[in-house]
């Protein structure tokens, strides 16, 4: 499994294809299947056509399994009080959390970005032109157009979050490593995302 995750998660097409033979070697039925019958843009990260952002799936039934564990035998109307009920409870607690965030960007955003921080730290940078600067270092060099937001880690560009190689050329350009960052990793966005309410809806006879 830990090849599958390895070619599920790559940024870049060249390490997709190395763990794409490793797979090969040892199940060649399942890299058959996957290239030919499902298409690696249904699943591999690096191919996908669309902004995935950090997400690496779109199944929102999945997502709700666990929630409806104990009510999936329930009658329909009974089900549907369940999934609102839940749906605006966790609308609320998510509301609250966003509005008391003393951080510019979400938790999650901030706690993947924070180690890029201590990582930049001793990487040689070069500004090649005005936006684009050379990051050496580590176990990938990287080349970063500040402008606009790309990197040839490619962790940048699908993320939209700045790799460790932006958060570099920030350092050297002088400019804020939050003004390359998403603007829907952002508070504002967190709380606009979570400004409505979902009323319960009470039975017919109210």
């Amino acid at each position: 499994m830990g090849s599958y995750w390895s070619v599920v998660n790559s940024y870049r097409c060249e390490d997709f294809a190395g763990y794409m033979i490793e797979i090969s070697n040892r199940y060649s039925r399942v890299a058959e299947y996957l290239e030919n019958e499902v298409g690696f843009k249904k699943w591999s990260r690096c191919h996908y056509l669309g902004l995935r952002y950090n997400i690496t799936t779109t199944n929102m039934v999945e997502s709700l399994n666990s929630m409806l564990a104990n009510a999936r035998d329930f009658p329909y109307v009974a089900l549907l009080n369940v999934i609102q009920e839940k749906m605006s409870k966790w609308w609320n607690n998510r509301w609250i959390i966003a509005m008391d965030l003393t951080t510019p960007l979400t938790p999650s955003q901030e706690s993947q970005l924070r180690p890029c921080f201590v990582q930049s730290n001793g990487r040689h940078t070069s500004q090649l032109n005005p936006v684009t600067y050379h990051v050496k270092g580590g176990e990938l060099e990287g080349v970063v157009d500040i402008f606009n937001k790309t990197c040839t880690c490619k962790e940048f560009d699908i993320d939209k979050l700045p790799c460790v190689h932006a958060v570099a050329a920030t350092h050297h350009a002088q400019v804020s490593v939050y003004s390359l960052v998403s603007p829907y990793y952002t508070k504002e966005y967190y709380v606009l995302a979570y400004d409505e309410t979902i009323y319960l809806v009470g039975s017919q006879s109210q």
